[in-house]
């Protein structure tokens, strides 16, 4: 789990990263992202909607999977990112740790918060 300082707290920091930032995407989730010049560290935010799937159980374990990987990848970030992952599909909740990772570094690459060699 993310540290209490790498998470969002309040509607409204969500609504200016959704009003504000940039949008990158893989085929099972989304990623939005904004530079925050007032931060000194990174937060982050998964979203799950009731839509993906029925059961809270599932939901709450495809965010939990999401958080951990968030968590390995961004932990020698430079910059001060809002970052929000939204998450399309159940497929999310039983795939490999080792391809969700590598969807994760995937769009962190192409919102170019991490660099190719990470």
């Amino acid at each position: 789990m993310l540290r209490r300082t790498n998470r969002f707290h309040g509607y409204n920091s969500l609504s200016f990263v959704y009003r504000k930032g940039s949008t990158v995407r893989v085929e099972d989730m989304s990623l939005r992202y904004h530079i925050n010049s007032k931060r000194t560290t990174y937060r982050a935010a998964v979203v799950v909607g009731r839509k993906v799937h029925k059961s809270a159980v599932v939901r709450n374990r495809i965010r939990r999977r999401v958080f951990e990987q968030l968590r390995l990848q961004l932990q020698t970030l430079d910059q001060a990112y809002d970052i929000v992952v939204t998450v399309h599909t159940d497929k999310v909740a039983t795939m490999p740790a080792t391809e969700l990772a590598e969807h994760i570094s995937q769009l962190l690459r192409q919102a170019s918060i991490i660099n190719s060699k990470t």
